[in-house]
């Protein structure tokens, strides 16, 4: 048909809509940074306190994130658990930080950079992309 859509088309305009991009910036609001923290794809974040209940005004990601971080998690681990891009988790980290629902812990100076355990939670976090 033509490329103003016809019959079993969408219309032109319609087709720079992509989900993969809409998504994340509807879930941070269109922000790319969080409020505070750096949260480096190895940074690892840990859900502290009870599991806020519904009324607390957290997003489904959000809880979904606090779910996720009763044990420590990745930044690209809780990316590829989501299926979002590690961008807006860093965002949505930074929010729940700032509700002191998580704590995190960066990545650690290049004098530790020997820990098992810190590729481990890397390649985990790659492999489940």
């Amino acid at each position: 048909m033509s490329p103003t859509g016809g019959a079993g088309e969408e219309p032109a305009d319609e087709h720079w809509i992509d989900p993969e991009i809409i998504r994340p910036y509807v879930v941070t609001r269109g922000r790319t940074q969080p409020a505070h923290g750096r949260f480096d794809l190895i940074s690892m974040a840990l859900a502290v306190g009870p599991m806020p209940g519904p009324d607390s005004g957290l997003d489904p990601e959000h809880l979904s994130i606090l779910r996720l971080c009763r044990e420590p998690k990745s930044v690209a681990e809780i990316a590829a658990h989501l299926d979002l891009p590690a961008g807006t988790i860093r965002v949505l980290l930074g929010d729940l930080f700032d509700r002191e629902l998580v704590s995190a812990q960066e990545p650690r100076s290049e004098v530790d950079m020997h820990d098992m355990n810190m590729y481990k939670a890397v390649l985990d976090g790659l492999r489940s992309l």
